[in-house]
């Protein structure tokens, strides 16, 4: 393969800033973006979904370690910069212009994708939420995604911890979520204001008798109050007070003490009914 031109250089010819509408901050750094691509495991022949590549750092590690990509980009301005990379990976990398937001994901794989992301900013809860929302067993093998720290520690956040909440629980009552490594703000142009984490979630079985509409009803109500206690936040949800006294949970306890195992229970309860 010919040697890929340096990525500064791509970013300088194709005249091509980091959007800050777009949430976008763009890495350089060839051996970190290397670790990242290695975080799902080996990718050697495995396909894989990225959402925002921008000029297509993430994507060269990607391509490099084995995978067939397909990226999607919502800045046509990146669009050539992608297919020259495509130039160098026959068959390997597939550009589609669009939303992530938009796109008919699962339909774009026959098999099961790992889905690495360096995601902008902006979107990259919303998409995280979507995904952890699918149909279960998920049409993604893994989640491999840049974060804010903050919202990495939300993700992966134990009962009782100050980050710990609604999108703690919905991560990791039927998947295991880990931070994989920090990433200083000094490593992305521009730089942030704040420092990233890389992010890996492995789904996992769902316990049974759960529904995830009943679990994040729950949730909304439990967390959307939380310095009340149970007995005044879950009174909106018919049943749950019940469901506490069925489960010997005390009332008086608030949501961010309920681990997830305890807001499983909880919903399998509701669902009962």
């Amino acid at each position: 393969m010919t040697a890929l031109p340096p990525l500064r250089d791509v970013i300088t010819r194709y005249q091509l800033s980091a959007s800050k509408a777009l949430g976008q901050n763009f890495l350089f750094d060839g051996q970190l973006l290397s670790r990242i691509a290695k975080v799902p495991g080996d990718l050697s022949g495995a396909e894989v979904f990225e959402v925002g590549p921008g000029p297509g750092g993430l994507t060269r590690a990607l391509l490099q370690a084995g995978a067939s990509v397909t990226a999607v980009e919502r800045d046509r301005r990146c669009i050539p910069a992608l297919e020259e990379l495509g130039g160098y990976f026959p068959e390997k990398l597939r550009v589609i212009e669009g939303d992530a937001l938009e796109v008919d994901a699962p339909a774009l794989f026959a098999g099961k994708p790992h889905i690495v992301a360096n995601l902008p900013y902006n979107v990259g809860t919303a998409l995280l939420v979507g995904w952890l929302s699918a149909e279960w067993q998920p049409w993604w093998a893994s989640l491999t995604l840049m974060f804010q720290k903050e919202v990495a520690e939300r993700i992966v956040a134990q009962a009782g911890t100050e980050h710990y909440g609604r999108l703690a629980v919905l991560a990791q009552w039927r998947s295991t979520p880990r931070i994989a490594m920090n990433v200083h703000r000094s490593a992305f142009t521009p730089p942030p204001k704040v420092m990233s984490a890389v992010v890996h979630i492995v789904p996992g079985a769902a316990p049974e008798g759960v529904q995830l509409r009943i679990l994040e009803a729950v949730t909304a109500a439990a967390f959307g109050q939380r310095r009340k206690m149970l007995r005044q936040s879950l009174k909106s949800v018919p049943g749950a007070l019940a469901a506490l006294e069925t489960l010997g949970i005390d009332a008086s306890r608030r949501a961010e003490t309920v681990s997830v195992a305890e807001f499983v229970a909880i919903a399998r309860e509701l669902g009962r009914g």
